[in-house]
Order: structure tokens, then sequence, then C-alpha cells
């Protein structure tokens, strides 16, 4: 019964019941109801909504933080609707948001450091890619978050390990189609390659998308197969050049510390098992899934044709050659120079990462995808 419910039977039976009384059930009702409101979380992203493999995994979140605290809310902003990636990551530190689904990329615009994680060709199997939160330039980044911002890092997600170019009337697959294309960027990292390529770019969250490509503003765009997914009929021609070929960043999710050091530390450790255990996992493995189900339903071997176009290794190595190092040296001229360092080294660690984690060898790739193709149905009904 709520509290006003209450408050109105009070009344109704005055006569039988002492004032006293009343007020006690009364401010018994309000103390039982602000204890279950435990946490509320407003989680901000610019991800697409349902049924993106990020925004499934949100739903997961949202659903087990509300049996394991009951009373408990997350409320999920998709598209930008709250803030972009930036405005989160500082709203974050003052307190003003309490978690977001980030990414590096685009949280080098209030920390330059983010960007040393970024780059094409680097991490290029789901392996290696799987690896990232050991590495030594994940636990600076993780430092930097905590020391300089006030946020606090769970960990990483997968972006689509077939990140690429999705163009509005044709194909992009040599540098030569790049020429004075107006393309859409998710961060100022990759401005670097689509400028080494010929085109002209501008960095653009993804809610921003359909209307620029409708309207002519921009010619094509950098989006993960998921994001491709909900605008191919706006980009129908899709290019990938394998795992991380054309476009290399990272999804994490964090808190701010000023609202989790408000938490009750037993809802911490629920909060924290919750993400660890389930929600991280379940975005990569929904990621794999996806990514799978869309090379399956919209692969071509057709370069004239609609469709996700896989480049040959002679295409790829055409893109790579023009890109060259343009990537790390645009993040080298865009840091403090402390961080010259983090972008060699990691570097080092995602070649040593791929040599180790082969295409074929890891666990993800040997995910059941059945049980997942079933949630993303789920979802595509709402």
């Amino acid at each position: 019964m709520s509290v006003n419910q209450i408050s109105s039977l009070c009344r109704t039976i005055g006569k039988r019941v002492a004032a006293l009384g009343c007020s006690v059930v009364v401010a018994g009702a309000v103390m039982a109801s602000q204890a279950q409101a435990e946490v509320t979380i407003r989680l901000a992203s610019d991800t697409a909504g349902l049924p993106h493999p990020a925004a499934i995994a949100m739903e997961r979140l949202k659903d087990r933080l509300a049996e394991e605290i009951p009373g408990s809310e997350v409320r999920i902003f998709v598209s930008s609707s709250l803030y972009k990636i930036p405005e989160a990551m500082e709203a974050m530190t003052e307190g003003n948001l309490e978690m977001a689904w980030g990414q590096f990329g685009k949280t080098a615009q209030v920390d330059p450091y983010a960007s040393v994680v970024v780059g094409p060709m680097l991490l290029t199997t789901p392996g290696a890619v799987n690896q990232l939160d050991q590495f030594k330039t994940y636990e600076m980044i993780t430092k930097r978050f905590n020391d300089i911002h006030d946020v606090k890092l769970f960990g990483t997600a997968h972006m689509s390990f077939f990140m690429g170019v999705g163009g509005a009337k044709g194909r992009l697959i040599a540098p030569a189609d790049f020429q004075d294309k107006k393309m859409r960027s998710m961060g100022p990292a990759e401005n670097a390659m689509l400028s080494a390529f010929g085109s002209n770019p501008t960095t653009m969250a993804f809610g921003d998308v359909p209307p620029a490509l409708e309207t002519g503003v921009i010619d094509g765009l950098l989006t993960s197969l998921g994001g491709w997914n909900r605008i191919k009929e706006q980009a129908p021609y899709f290019s990938v050049a394998g795992v991380n070929g054309i476009v290399g960043d990272y999804y994490y999710l964090a808190a701010s510390n000023k609202w989790w050091k408000t938490v009750k530390p037993e809802h911490q450790a629920i909060i924290e098992k919750i993400i660890q255990e389930e929600v991280l996992p379940l975005a990569k493995a929904a990621n794999y899934c996806n990514d799978k189900q869309l090379l399956d339903r919209f692969g071509t071997e057709d370069p004239k044709a609609p469709g996700i176009f896989l480049l040959n290794q002679d295409q790829a190595s055409a893109l790579a050659n023009k890109l060259g190092d343009a990537t790390q040296q645009w993040i080298k001229a865009n840091t403090p120079s402390g961080a010259d360092e983090w972008v060699d080294k990691f570097a080092m660690e995602a070649k040593a990462a791929v040599a180790a984690n082969p295409l074929g060898t890891s666990d993800l790739e040997k995910t059941d995808c059945g049980p997942m193709l079933e949630l993303f149905a789920k979802y595509r009904k709402k």
C-alpha cells in the first residue's frame, strides 16, 4: 500500500484511529518507501538504442539491479539524449551523473591520454581485444580516470569487431573513393585516418547521423556493424577490412566516484558483481554474435551491391599503406609529450596480444549465438 493510500485510509477511519497512531503508520510507510529506493542510476551513452549490443547489456544492468536491490532503478539514456561522452565524463566528475557507457576516442576530448588505445589495424583478433583490460596502457588510463577525473572505471566492452565505413551513394574501398567526401567520424583520432584518405571528416554523435545523411550534410560515416544496422537505408554500402581494420576503439563502463562513495558497501558489491560477471561479458558476447548475424544476413561479395563488403587483402593493404602511421602521429602531436611512450606501449602490447591470440583461438569465437539471437529478437520487438 502506498503512503498516499495509507493517508487516505487514515482520514477515512479517523474517528476510529488515534491521530498519533495514524501518524506513526504514515511515517513508517514513508521510511519504508525511502529504504526501498536504494539506488538510482542514470546511465548515459551515445550508442544506438535497442537492439544494439551495448543497449542490451545496459538493459541487463537495469533488470538485474532491480532484482538484487528491490526498489532500485537504472534510467538509460542512449543516442546522447542526456550527455555526449565528453560531457558525461565531466558530469561524473562533478557528481551530476552516476554512470556512463563511454568510448575512449571520444573521451580524449577531456583527457587526451584516453586516445592512446585508439587506432586501426592494431588489435586485429577478438582474442587480442579481450586482453585489453590486462594491458599496462589500460591500467594507466584507469588510474588517470580515478586520480584526475574522480571516475571509477569498471572495465571495457567491445565495439563491433568490424568497424567500417558506410557510403550513402556508393561503396568506399580504395583511397581514391574517399577523396573530398564529407565523412562522419567518431572522434578526433579517426579524423586523422579519414584525412589521410583524402576525405573531409567531422566528429558527430550517432544520434545526429540519420538526418545528416538524409540531407546530404555527410556522404558517409564510420560506425560499427550494430550502428550501421540502424542506418543501412541511408548508407547502404558498408565496407570492412577485417577485425579493427578501419577503426580501433573501445567502450568502457564507468561511474562517478562522488556518487559511488554514497552507495552502501553491500550495494557496491552487488553492482560490481553484476557488471563484472554479467553486464560486460554479455556486451562482449552480444557484440560478437551481432557481428556474426549481420555478416551472415547482409554480407555481399559484389562491391556494387548494397550490404556488408569485406575487403580482400590487397584492398585492405592499400588503405593501410595510405594510412601509414598517421593515427599514431596525430595522437602524439595532440597529447602531452608524456603520452608518446604510451602510444608506443599500446602498439607493442597489441602486437603481443595478437600473436598470443590468433584468429579462431578465443573462447569468445566459440560463443553459442542461439540464445543471443533470441535476445536480439526480443528487443527488436520493443
